[in-house]
């Protein structure tokens, strides 16, 4: 990381390690260093909603937003950083949460998260930053800046590129992601050296701000479950489900065999493990396979965005966070894998790579 000495950077401090380095790295290299914390769940209309006090809610949920910004703040005292909180939770349901809920019900599998690293953090918060006369934000995903270039980082386990494909070159020009260089060993190691007290914090899991939630549960405070039909490749129909926004395409299993199926399969001694493979919110049916049915060779992606210029002919493509890089080819809007895959989800990202260069992504329709 190059030093900028004096240049002034506003940091997102979760509460976690990665981000407490970040900051102490930056720091380091003589960087005007500010602590920020964004505040994005719950807002004050959910919780009125359920007609609980916060600190009812907080418990109910087992929400962890106070816990972070108590690490968040106890880091930035440990660092002798200034800090402040921002409150983005409104703007954060209306534009990530309200989201989610309505690409679940369409029968789709939607990836929060990007949503949240384009329209939060390199969005509303580096907007913010823009206008308070900081020259940059950081915060600590594992990703690389070149050039104003998306690169995979040097923990390729921690690779959190697929997250980011929706950054512009400008936004770019104004990020920095200090961990690209690290591998997670040693910037927990980094963390206890300087005697940081998230240095044994475990990593946040789950929803981007939401945290370790069960999805299901998530979803149910929305949808009610609507039992639909379960049919397979023929059209056959086989068994029941839920309602179809509970289900995600790859999934095995979750869904109940009719008696006659059940007896059919059970007479020719199979047990064949279907796997998910369509789902229609108009009719709330899903379709499921299993062996060479569940496979897709070719799909197509929509609201393409390219970081740079457009990129045609092969490259590599992630259907998934911490999926495999698939070597693929792209032709206008048409992805051809090189070898057919499983678990092809509408509603979920493509993100295309090239000599390790993020080159953009779209969502697979």
């Amino acid at each position: 990381m190059i030093s900028m000495n004096r240049k002034k950077v506003a940091v997102g401090l979760s509460g976690g390690v990665d981000s407490a380095v970040t900051a102490l790295l930056l720091k380091k290299a003589g960087f005007k260093v500010v602590g920020v914390h964004l505040y994005c769940w719950p807002p004050k209309s959910e919780i009125e909603k359920d007609g609980l006090t916060r600190e009812e809610w907080i418990k109910k949920n087992a929400c962890r937003a106070d816990e972070d910004r108590a690490s968040a703040l106890k880091t930035a005292l440990e660092l002798e950083i200034p800090f402040q909180t921002l409150d983005f939770s409104e703007e954060y349901k209306t534009r990530v949460v309200d989201y989610f809920y309505r690409e679940y019900e369409a029968g789709r599998t939607p990836n929060p998260d990007i949503l949240c690293n384009s329209e939060i953090k390199f969005g509303l918060f580096l907007d913010w930053a823009m206008k308070e006369g900081f020259d940059y934000v950081a915060t600590g995903h594992y990703a690389k800046v070149e050039g104003g270039k998306l690169l995979i980082p040097t923990d390729t386990h921690k690779d959190q590129t697929y997250f980011l494909y929706r950054l512009t070159k400008e936004q770019l020009a104004h990020v920095l992601f200090p961990l690209g260089e690290y591998p997670k060993s040693e910037v927990r190691a980094l963390a206890k050296e300087a005697g940081l007290s998230v240095a044994n914090r475990p990593d946040s899991q789950g929803i981007c701000f939401i945290g370790d939630v069960d999805v299901q549960k998530f979803l149910r405070r929305r949808l009610e479950e609507k039992v639909g039909e379960v049919v397979d490749t023929k059209g056959k129909v086989i068994g029941t489900h839920r309602g179809i926004w509970f289900y995600t395409i790859g999934q095995r299993g979750g869904w109940q065999l009719t008696p006659a199926a059940q007896k059919k399969y059970a007479a020719k001694g199979e047990t064949p493990a279907f796997y998910i493979t369509a789902k229609d919110a108009k009719t709330n049916t899903l379709a499921v396979g299993f062996g060479p049915e569940t496979y897709k060779e070719s799909f197509s992606v929509s609201q393409i965005h390219w970081i740079s210029e457009p990129v045609e002919g092969e490259l590599l493509v992630r259907i998934r966070h911490g999926g495999k890089l698939l070597d693929a080819e792209i032709k206008g809007n048409v992805v051809e894998l090189a070898e057919p895959q499983r678990g092809v989800a509408p509603g979920q990202s493509a993100v295309f790579y090239r000599a390790g260069i993020v080159r953009g992504g779209g969502i697979i329709i």
